[in-house]
């Protein structure tokens, strides 16, 4: 069950929400369920799930409201259910970070292609936790900060990164000693402040290594897999002030 993925199902509507849920489970996923956006954003904070089914139009806090919040702590994929059919509203919504849409009526078959599809492009990594604004990260001497968006050399100083180059160098962070591949890294990176494409990312990469690593002809942390992606190689420490640090394998 552990490898199973864990799917949060967010909509005010019981009927919608139970019989989700239920075909989900049917076939093969974990769920949970959340009536409204004040529900799903503490089930996100305190919990783990691989995605979030976000139902758009909500009572109180709407889910293009949540989708940006969601986005402000984790990078879990969201794929927005809609009954508004008008093209800029399902364009704010992808603006905001989400990673697909679907509008109502909808054909359940059709709602557990697209998040498979989603699950298949995120690698079926877990990208949220428990305290996910508390976390920073450590590795060969250098401190990442992703609430304050900085970045420490092992001298203690400051470095200057792109908001691309830190949204990369996080992504990392946050994987350790596992590949990723271009389409895996656009969506740890989507939603977030950076702008990048398929193959800039190995630009960015290229730059990235130019400010980390004491000789970027000797690719240490970061090395490319052929016809793979990218590895980060370095040991990591995750933790916060109040828990300390943790290696993450």
């Amino acid at each position: 069950m552990a490898n199973t993925p864990h799917i949060l199902i967010a909509d005010d509507d019981r009927q919608i929400r139970t019989s989700i849920a239920r075909f989900l489970s049917d076939s093969g996923f974990r769920v949970s369920a959340a009536e409204d956006g004040v529900a799903a954003f503490a089930a996100v904070e305190n919990g783990r799930f691989d995605l979030v089914v976000l139902d758009i139009m909500m009572p109180g806090e709407d889910g293009l409201s949540l989708c940006r919040r969601l986005r402000s702590v984790s990078r879990i994929p969201v794929i927005l259910l809609t009954a508004l059919s008008g093209e800029v509203d399902r364009i704010v919504g992808l603006e905001l970070g989400a990673d697909d849409y679907i509008c109502k009526p909808f054909n359940r078959r059709e709602l557990l292609a697209r998040i498979r599809a989603v699950l298949r492009r995120s690698g079926g990594i877990a990208i949220n936790g428990p305290s996910a604004l508390s976390v920073s990260y450590k590795f060969e001497g250098w401190h990442l900060d992703p609430v304050r968006r900085t970045s420490r050399n092992p001298e203690g100083a400051l470095v200057e990164l792109t908001a691309a180059e830190f949204d990369l160098l996080l992504a990392f962070a946050e994987h350790p000693q596992h590949v990723l591949t271009r389409d895996q890294l656009l969506d740890l990176t989507r939603g977030r402040e950076s702008s990048v494409f398929d193959r800039s990312i190995d630009v960015q990469i290229s730059r990235l290594r130019r400010k980390i690593e004491a000789d970027p002809q000797i690719p240490m942390p970061i090395k490319t897999v052929r016809s793979g992606g990218y590895v980060f190689c370095a040991d990591v420490l995750a933790g916060s002030a109040e828990r300390g640090a943790d290696a993450i394998s």
